[in-house]
């Protein structure tokens, strides 16, 4: 094994959950980044053997890319505390929290953080009746990256038809219009603010596709509102146990003043592409893609 002044990484990347393409994305662009700043890099495509593979190479620390089931949920986070190995991003308990809509808010009403009406319905449920009144989202309560979100307008006089894809149990959610905004959680700290622009849904498309949203950081808000998303995220990233980096997701209904901010989901492994949001705020905070990149190990390296 390297020693730890000049640390050997792993970064895992790929995987087999839906957000895959997107984990090989945010892997390869970890990986350069690492390489650029002189550390030792393999990446590893997470399978079956993935034990085998990190026992074979003897890192010194994981630097954690994927996205989706088993990668985030803390699954593959209890496969590296067996193994021993330093790990970027939460633990196991905050990963599985954090992974679990309905969980999370859970977690953010006892901190007393703001968030909408919702619940666990079956696909038959779904598609019988509205289970709530128009508007609501329908979407998987343990996926990411907006994967499978169904929009149900106000006025909708049928239930949502849902893909065969789409898991047996559902998360049901008022809608809440408005912005989209989000924050970022590092080294004790809230970053800033970034408004996100998108001609209709933010969905998987709009995060990942070049053109598909356009991203004001720091967003441009009343400085209450501001100050306000600042503080919530922090404070859930203290709920849920995080380390590492953590962003928040948030709905800002202007009408409603503070009132109107409500807290959507807490994402342990935000997405490190080119089009996402965690860089920009690092980089709007002085921080470069590389010096990011550098922290996280380091941290990982100072929590093991």
């Amino acid at each position: 094994m390297s020693s730890r002044a000049n640390p050997k990484v792993v970064v895992l990347l790929g995987g087999p959950s839906a957000e895959r393409d997107v984990s090989l994305s945010s892997g390869k662009e970890c990986a350069a980044a690492l390489r650029a700043e002189g550390f030792t890099v393999t990446e590893v495509d997470a399978g079956p053997d993935l034990a085998q593979q990190l026992a074979q190479i003897a890192p010194d620390v994981v630097f954690n890319a994927l996205h989706g089931r088993w990668g985030e949920d803390g699954c593959v986070q209890g496969l590296l505390e067996w193994l021993g190995l330093p790990y970027t991003h939460s633990g196991i308990l905050s990963s599985a929290l954090a992974m679990d809509k309905e969980r999370t808010k859970q977690v953010y009403r006892e901190a007393g953080l703001p968030v909408v009406e919702s619940h666990l319905a079956t696909k038959a449920e779904i598609e019988a009746a509205h289970v709530m009144a128009p508007p609501y989202v329908v979407k998987p309560y343990n996926e990411g990256s907006s994967v499978g979100v169904y929009l149900v307008t106000e006025g909708a006089n049928t239930p949502p038809k849902l893909s065969p894809e789409m898991p047996e149990t559902l998360m049901v959610e008022a809608y809440v219009p408005g912005r989209e905004l989000t924050t970022s959680v590092m080294d004790g700290r809230a970053l800033t603010v970034t408004d996100i622009i998108t001609s209709g849904w933010y969905d998987y498309d709009a995060k990942y596709s070049d053109g598909g949203s356009r991203h004001v950081c720091p967003a441009e808000l009343p400085q209450e509102i501001f100050d306000a998303c600042l503080d919530y995220a922090l404070r859930a990233h203290e709920a849920l146990g995080c380390a590492g980096v953590s962003r928040t997701d948030f709905r800002w209904d202007e009408s409603r003043g503070l009132a109107g901010l409500v807290l959507l989901e807490t994402n342990t492994q935000p997405g490190m592409t080119p089009t996402s949001l965690v860089p920009e705020q690092a980089m709007a905070c002085g921080m470069t893609f590389g010096a990011l990149c550098r922290w996280m190990v380091e941290d990982a390296l100072e929590r093991a």
